[in-house]
């Protein structure tokens, strides 16, 4: 994909704003693309699924919220799901920790 985004920043008709490309000026070579990625790379997403809830074996979480092994801690956010949203990621955190509250509070009445 940076090696097709050179080449078109590089047509003479985006002259006028080659001058504000984040891409090297220079066309790179396979390791200078690496390296210039992994300078510049960021997401603009909000990272999830580090904590992901599910039932195999590389799942940290159940249906619960509860962590896989350790009594009485759960984790109530974004880290939770599988997979990203398609949506706002505060919309679905916010769903995560209204049902987590309830299921935290009917646990507590049983």
């Amino acid at each position: 994909g940076g090696e097709i985004a050179w080449e078109m920043m590089h047509q003479d008709v985006m002259e006028e704003w080659r001058d504000k490309m984040v891409l090297p000026s220079t066309k790179p070579n396979t390791q200078q693309w690496e390296e210039h990625i992994r300078k510049t790379v960021e997401t603009i997403y909000h990272p999830v699924g580090t904590c992901r809830m599910g039932t195999d074996d590389e799942a940290i979480v159940d249906s619960e919220l509860r962590v896989n092994g350790i009594a009485n801690l759960r984790v109530v956010d974004a880290s939770i799901m599988p997979k990203i949203v398609t949506g706002n990621t505060n919309a679905a955190v916010y769903m995560i920790a209204e049902k987590a509250a309830d299921m935290i509070l009917n646990s507590a009445s049983e």
